[in-house]
């Protein structure tokens, strides 16, 4: 266990627990499974460069794996509804002219359950069709799996505030100025999942670049590129 995780996975058996009540896991534990077996991977990630359409000629042939790592990731899932109601003036016309609106939607909204890290949870289109119960045994020999360092009420209070900024980003869009906005917020279910992502690193004219790859899908979730004028996509 290290620092500020509070809930820890047994990675050989499946046992759940709370490390600060000992107390066994209560909500649901998922799994998604990863299906990208260890000579794959590198392959992958080059299709991906030879489809970059920013990509150097030779990204695809010069580049070597400098190594590889599957982890899972511990992932809240916030299913919620959210509703905002808007006001505000459109001032792109002449004369300005007062709007309000409405936003709704639902949502099963990923909170990645560690702190102080880049992963970008909003590029991550994870797949909960194909989620399982927790099942160690089927967790790969040599993967890593993460431990939660937050519960499910700090993971929807996370969601929330980060549906709100959606929200208000869409409201923006809409009219220039807002005057108003409120959002409602009910949380209609949460769970627990590990989810697979395999951390790559690769080298190409001596300098390290990093690519995520979904373990379930085999998409790119990020990648960096060698170009001074695009780095990620």
């Amino acid at each position: 266990m290290q620092p500020g995780e509070i809930l820890v996975t047994c990675k050989y058996c499946g046992f759940t627990s709370f490390i600060e009540t000992g107390k066994a896991f209560e909500f649901e534990h998922s799994l998604i499974l990863n299906s990208i077996q260890g000579p794959q991977v590198f392959k992958l990630v080059q299709s991906w460069m030879a489809s970059s359409f920013i990509a150097s000629k030779d990204l695809q042939k010069k580049s070597t794996l400098a190594e590889q790592n599957l982890t899972y990731l511990p992932i809240w899932v916030v299913s919620a509804e959210a509703q905002t109601h808007y006001k505000g003036i459109i001032e792109r016309i002449a004369p300005p002219v007062q709007q309000e609106g409405d936003i709704s939607d639902e949502y099963d909204w990923l909170v990645l359950a560690r702190r102080q890290t880049d992963f970008p949870t909003r590029s991550y289109h994870l797949s909960l069709a194909g989620k399982i119960p927790f099942d160690a045994a089927r967790i790969e020999s040599g993967a890593k799996v993460l431990n939660s360092e937050m519960d499910a009420d700090e993971a929807a209070t996370q969601a929330r505030d980060e549906i709100e900024h959606l929200h208000e980003y869409l409201a923006k869009e809409k009219i220039d100025r807002v005057e108003d906005i409120k959002t409602t917020f009910n949380v209609t279910s949460n769970f627990y999942l590990h989810a697979p992502v395999w951390f790559v690193t690769y080298v190409y004219k001596n300098s390290r670049y990093q690519v995520l790859l979904d373990g379930s899908s085999s998409e790119v979730i990020k990648g960096d590129m060698p170009s001074s004028d695009f780095k990620l996509m």
